[in-house]
Order: C-alpha cells, then structure tokens, then sequence
C-alpha cells in the first residue's frame, strides 16, 4: 500500500472504519505510519490519539477491540478504509457506532420492505394486502407462496425475462412475509446460509 503521510502536517491520515460483515460505519480516526504498521502487525486496529499524543490500540482500556479484517486506501493515497470485527459497542459512549446508530446488517430495499411488512402484520389496514394474508393465517401465507414459487417455476422456462422477474419478485416477497409470519428474518436465512458456506 502506497500511503501519502505528507499531506497532513502531523503524518496522518484519515481512517474510516467499517464492520466487515455488516458494513455499517463504526468511527473514524487517525492513523500515522506506525499506526498502520502496528495495526498490520497486532490484526487489532490501532490509531493515534491526538488527544493522548501517541499510539491507541481501540479497545486497549474497555476490551472492545476492534480486529482488522482488510485496510484499503482510497484512489488519492491521503485516506484509509479498514474494514474491522467489532468486539463489543465502538464508541466510548457504549453505542455500536460513534454516530449513535445499531450495528445491525442492512439489505438495503429488502431491509426496508420487512418493515413494511412487520408494520402491516402489526396495524392492520383494511386496505392492505399484507394485512388481508396475515389475517387469514399461516396456511394461507404459504400456500400464497407455494403458488407464487410454481409460477416462478413456469416463467423460468420461458424466455420471458419481465416475466420471470416479476414472478421472481412475488416470490421473494411472499417469502418475506411467511419469515414474518414465523417469527422470523431475512437475518435468519442469512445466518444459516453463512454457517453453511
């Protein structure tokens, strides 16, 4: 890694730490060449503490450590993202990040819809469609998912791509609210898919 340490009057560089498996944001600090160098060495993230004018292992004190996964510098050489294992909250303040945020993993969209869905399941609507599903009970949610995986089945064996999303999106969704019905997440299929892997 070709780190440009000039650019700042001190030697340091910014450093952006995100949780690997998450990839939420979890602080930012500051790294000088021995910071990097101990971090490379130690795998636990280590900055320089402007405040304490020397070298700060994170979680040197309170045991929340933060254990290095990658460090990447970004296309200007002046700034650093390390992506990192929290062991424990990040901030000083106990919160999972410094900006007071869950370190929780986000799909994007599908993170969203479950909360769609979770709040049709918890305030109904007479004009909801979730709603109407979680109001007719397990066997109904799943035989609605039943039909929409045979559907998905049929259109994959045409050529019809719009079709074949469409039926594809249905399904993920049925699927979303039948997790819902169960008590359950995308979180929890994905936990299961890692510990196969």
């Amino acid at each position: 890694m070709n780190i440009d340490f000039t650019k700042h009057p001190e030697g340091l560089v910014p450093a952006i730490v995100q949780d690997a498996q998450t990839k939420a944001v979890l602080m930012l600090g500051y790294m000088n060449a021995d910071a990097v160098a101990k971090t490379q060495e130690t795998k636990q993230v280590t900055f320089f503490s402007r405040s304490k004018n020397r070298l700060w292992t994170k979680g040197e004190e309170s045991g929340h450590f933060l254990e290095l996964v990658s460090l990447a510098v970004d296309c200007d050489n002046d700034a650093l993202l390390v992506q990192a294992n929290p062991i424990g909250p990040t901030c000083h303040t106990g919160n999972d990040t410094c900006w007071n945020e869950e370190n929780t993993p986000s799909y994007g969209f599908l993170s969203s819809l479950e909360k769609v869905i979770a709040d049709r399941k918890n305030n109904p609507t007479d004009k909801s469609y979730v709603a109407s599903l979680f109001a007719k009970g397990i066997n109904k949610i799943a035989q609605k998912l039943g039909e929409e995986a045979v559907e998905t089945v049929i259109e994959a064996k045409d050529n019809d791509s719009e079709l074949f999303l469409n039926e594809s999106a249905d399904l993920l969704f049925h699927l979303l609210i039948l997790l819902q019905a169960k008590g359950h997440s995308l979180q929890d299929v994905v936990d299961v898919l890692e510990r196969r892997k």
